[in-house]
């Protein structure tokens, strides 16, 4: 066995990355995702880079049926059972605090109605000293209700929990044993032993409300792959950004919910791991990175900062708040198959997208209506003769009549359409960025630009240059760079633990016990997930606030043994200080502070693959073709990226497997040694 394989299942196509672990090759090709069985396109897109699975040493996935499942409100019928007097918890939830002068703002439909609410007898205190015992009697009247009305799964979440699970985990072994194998039962301390009753019951009910459909996917995945031969476990990406095996996601589904998107992410941080200073032409973007995923159907945004990932330990999915640690990820309905039509006399893109059936008129299958693809055949921008790298012809023609038709409805011309079809596609992502930069102080000049995605490397100079951005790097295999960052990805398994001390009640050796007991259990975790000895290592950190203040920061430590040492406190409250100063522009130094939550994090190194870069093979006679750019006509070369080498001047189109870059007049591009193709943008 000597194949590491890394696949990533989009909406419009699945992407594959090929290791061989023996010659250190690198390949990667992708085949039209299959909405009715998402197997299907797997083993198509499998079959294009390895013949055997039974030669593979380590695959890994990543996938969106269970976010899938909560866009589209296909999840599970969900019992909740909850405190008693504690039913409304989940429907009142937060109010709308963040949107207090939006007269149109709506509370997303919560995933669980008030009738499928029951309660539970007994209570803790918020110390989780037992004040009432469980009342086992209604924990079974829940459970034949959930088997009589048929109900997919059951959520369990109790007040203060978090402090004691005794309560939980007594309902879980009743409701197990009264409803078998086939009704899922979730318990709100495993999803997230964290404060706050509404976050931790909503970060329950989705993955209650998720985990069937998770549960089933993998579970057939597993099957099919043995039936093909496949000898070794199968890796899942978690929304973190790090790794385990299926069956633990299977058992903790909600890990996986972002799945798909964060594969790009883990790329970034490998890619500038590769690049030794990073990614940036200076000291001050040396490694930030701004990642821009542009596929079919979306366009996700993720930062880098200082190499390491932008995770958060809370995130709000479709405005539902979910606790667990989540690569910071912006998405919006902005790809290669948004769909551009009139509104009220003016030209929108997306968020629909024509998805991978019929897909892009230009596709041939059915689609008639104009797209960002369209609008770059029209344009000239895609080579219709070898699209994703020969696996496709494009129909040139089915894209000028779909654009055509619709400036017909706008008045305008043609050509001047594709190219505002671009434009405001081009704009919508800019602000998807900022969204996630300049909105959290963050200047996006001091990053470069990552792009990657079917569609990414064709719009990402258009964007850095709206943005200011001076640099963008293409990486080699744009297309599926999700699914190499997947195999750069580390195992990782996550531990929290609630710590509420004021600062002058702090216990240093009681805290570094903890951390110890956490760090113990994190690694027995990562032997769990067959990560060995050496290749295990923890780090931990601490959630903090100002007494007084209603949210935290998370701030590193050292190791477990920190707190314990005597000047801890002055330097833990100076870190916070910097922190907040970081993050909200002050600090208040003098105020005294308070920890809140105890967290570790476990990691697993599996061997790095190398960087897929292709020696150049030499150039053939590149075709040139007629571009338009700015509302003129150029004359622009087509050449192939294998055979890039020196500096290029735009405009250029440069074509590979699985993707285009498109450099416009006024850039430059040159190859690093890693393979990589950087753009200089004259912003």
């Amino acid at each position: 066995m000597s194949y590491r394989v890394a696949m990533d299942i989009g909406g419009t196509f699945t992407d594959v990355v090929c290791y061989d672990e023996r010659s250190g090759a690198v390949t990667a090709s992708k085949a039209p995702t299959t909405p009715g069985d998402l197997a299907e396109g797997v083993f198509a897109a499998l079959g294009r880079v390895v013949d055997d699975p039974a030669g593979i040493s380590f695959f890994v996935h990543g996938t969106t049926q269970g976010l899938n499942a909560l866009l589209e409100r296909k999840g599970a019928r969900v019992l909740l059972l909850a405190s008693r007097d504690g039913r409304d918890v989940y429907q009142i939830a937060r109010g709308n605090r963040d949107r207090m002068f939006d007269l149109r703002y709506r509370k997303p439909e919560p995933l669980v109605p008030r009738q499928d609410v029951m309660e539970a007898g007994g209570r803790l205190d918020y110390r989780g000293r037992e004040l009432e015992p469980l009342d086992e009697e209604s924990v079974r009247a829940a459970a034949r209700r959930a088997r009589a009305e048929g109900f997919d799964a059951v959520a369990v979440c109790l007040l203060f929990s978090y402090a004691d699970p005794a309560h939980e985990v007594r309902a879980g072994e009743i409701l197990r044993a009264e409803l078998g194998e086939d009704v899922l039962v979730v318990l709100s301390h495993e999803v997230a032993r964290e404060w706050r009753e509404y976050e931790r019951t909503s970060s329950a009910v989705l993955e209650a409300y998720t985990g069937p459909v998770v549960r089933r996917y993998l579970a057939g995945v597993e099957r099919r792959f043995a039936e093909r031969g496949l000898g070794v476990p199968v890796h899942v990406m978690q929304s973190s950004g790090g790794l385990v095996n299926a069956s633990y996601a299977m058992r903790h589904p909600l890990q996986t919910l972002l799945s798909g998107p964060v594969g790009g992410t883990m790329g970034g941080v490998a890619a500038s791991r590769l690049r030794g200073r990073g990614l940036g032409a200076d000291g001050a973007r040396s490694r930030n990175v701004i990642c821009v995923d542009m596929g079919g159907t979306s366009f996700d945004v993720s930062l880098v900062v200082d190499g390491r990932p932008d995770v958060n330990s809370e995130a709000r999915i479709e405005g539902y708040p979910v606790l667990m640690p989540i690569v910071n990820l912006h998405t919006i309905g902005a790809g290669g198959g948004s769909l551009a039509y009139a509104e009220a006399g003016a030209l929108r893109v997306g968020p629909e997208s024509a998805g991978a059936v019929p897909g892009p008129a230009c596709y041939g299958r059915g689609g008639a209506r104009p797209t960002v693809t369209d609008a770059n055949v029209v344009l000239g921008r895609v080579d219709p003769a070898w699209f994703a790298g020969g696996l496709m012809t494009l129909d040139v023609e089915a894209a000028g009549v779909a654009v055509a038709e619709l400036a017909g409805e706008l008045r305008l011309d043609p050509l001047a359409l594709a190219e505002g079809i671009c434009d405001v596609a081009n704009a919508k992502m800019a602000q998807a960025i900022r969204t996630l930069t300049v909105e959290h102080g963050v200047e996006p000049r001091e990053f470069a630009l990552l792009a990657f995605g079917g569609a990414g490397a064709m719009h990402a100079a258009f964007i850095a240059r709206e943005l200011g951005i001076s640099e963008v790097v293409v990486p080699r295999f744009p297309g599926a760079f999700s699914a190499w960052g997947m195999l750069e990805a580390e195992v990782r398994r996550d531990l929290t633990h609630p710590y509420f001390r004021p600062q002058d009640t702090l216990d240093g050796p009681d805290m570094s016990g903890n951390l110890v007991t956490l760090e113990r259990e994190a690694l027995d975790a990562l032997a769990g997930q067959g990560v060995p000895e050496e290749r295990r290592r923890v780090e931990h950190a601490v959630d903090m606030r100002y007494e007084g203040q209603d949210y935290t920061l998370t701030v590193p430590l050292r190791d477990a043994a920190e707190p314990a040492e005597p000047e801890f406190l002055a330097e833990i409250a100076a870190r916070y200080a910097e922190a907040h100063t970081a993050r909200y522009g002050h600090a208040t130094p003098e105020a005294p502070v308070e920890f809140v939550t105890l967290r570790s994090t476990g990691f697993g190194t599996f061997p790095r693959t190398a960087a897929p870069a292709v020696a150049a093979s030499g150039q053939e006679p590149p075709d040139v073709r007629d571009v338009i750019f700015d509302g003129a006509v150029h004359r622009t070369p087509v050449l192939r990226r294998a055979g890039l080498d020196g500096e290029l001047a735009g405009p250029a189109i440069v074509v590979e497997e699985t993707a285009t870059t498109v450099i416009p007049p006024g850039c430059l591009a040159t190859v690093d040694d890693n393979g990589f193709l950087i753009l200089k943008v004259n912003t």
